[in-house]
């Protein structure tokens, strides 16, 4: 029986992000890897090679679907795989993110008082108590880090939900970072389809 490559292993470094970030929130900035990685291979190589192989948060969901039986297996709705959706999505992704970075700013300029809780969709607060021991970072780095926590948690409770209802990887199919790269990839004038581009 073929070994499998270390790659397949990938998804454990999903759950040592966030095990990592219930520990001290000031390690979510961690997340920033998953989130240029992807973009720096994009602009620079012209590929969806990040998204293929390297992606540990599809790694998760394909363990948990495939390996555990958690997935339905069912197809998806064509309007969740439609083209619209899927950049309305990322519209959706980079505004959280751009509240993440504005309040954060807000933190920083002292024009706001530091907000230490953990939000799903940046709306609904969770019973989790992560608050940081005090005058250990700057309260601007504390502020990103829940915000950014926030959102890689929300990232990944709209991934299990669709993980659970159809295929295990269906979140790769509307998942923001891999329209942005295959945004890029097209401004590159070069074929994505498939996640490796072809002249």
């Amino acid at each position: 029986m073929a070994r499998k490559s270390w790659r397949h292993h990938l998804w454990v470094v999903t759950c040592v992000y966030f095990l990592l970030g219930l520990y001290h929130i000031a390690f979510a900035w961690l997340g920033l890897i998953f989130f240029l990685t992807p973009l720096l291979i994009a602009v620079i190589k012209g590929d969806k090679a990040y998204c293929n192989k390297y992606c540990d948060r599809g790694r998760l969901f394909r363990f948990m679907g495939n390996r555990l039986g958690v997935s339905r297996g069912k197809p998806m709705p064509v309007w969740l795989k439609s083209r619209w959706f899927r950049y309305l999505f990322m519209v959706y992704f980079l505004g959280m993110f751009g509240s993440v970075v504005a309040i954060t700013c807000l933190v920083a300029f002292q024009a706001r008082e530091l907000d230490s809780a953990v939000k799903l969709f940046q709306a609904f607060r969770l019973p989790l108590n992560l608050a940081p021991s005090a005058g250990m970072f700057p309260d601007w780095v504390i502020q990103f880090a829940f915000g950014f926590y926030s959102l890689m948690l929300t990232s990944l409770a709209l991934g299990l939900i669709t993980m659970l209802l159809f295929k295990p990887r269906s979140w790769c199919v509307y998942c923001p970072m891999g329209t942005m790269t295959q945004t890029i990839c097209k401004l590159k004038r070069k074929d994505c389809r498939g996640g490796v581009p072809t002249r």
